[in-house]
């Protein structure tokens, strides 16, 4: 088998998604666990898997891919995973490399004030630090 050659660029993507989530990603061995026990696959663009690949490739279109922002944090990848990984982490690793690119998604003045009162306060701070820079 040959061995599996990626750019020093998509190397360093690598190395970043895995220090800020702390997961070893290069263990994934695409079992598919993940996939087919995840409860958000139908809304997600590409299967839980396949992002792991993405990243473990060093492809950084992995960034404009919805997956990412799906993920409900719910652990069921992380409990079901035969090598122990924490998609959750590199879902929120994925997150953060794309917020840190200063893009707001959601802006606070363009919510009517009776929403404001009436949104639960948890509701809000999840939004902000999903989709805010």
């Amino acid at each position: 088998m040959d061995k599996l050659v990626i750019s020093n660029e998509n190397e360093k993507f690598l190395k970043k998604i895995s220090e800020l989530s702390g997961q070893v990603i290069t263990s994934c061995d695409q079992c598919g666990v993940c996939s087919g026990s995840c409860p958000m696959t139908l809304d997600m663009d590409i299967t839980p898997s396949m992002m792991m690949r993405k990243v473990q490739l060093g492809q950084q279109e992995v960034l404009e891919n919805k997956t990412p922002w799906i993920c409900a944090s719910c652990f069921t990848c992380t409990v079901r995973c035969p090598r122990g990984l924490d998609l959750s982490k590199v879902a929120e690793a994925l997150r953060q490399v794309k917020l840190r690119e200063s893009i707001d998604r959601v802006n606070i003045n363009a919510i009517p004030e009776e929403e404001l009162i009436q949104l639960p306060q948890i509701a809000l701070v999840g939004c902000f630090r999903k989709c805010t820079g």
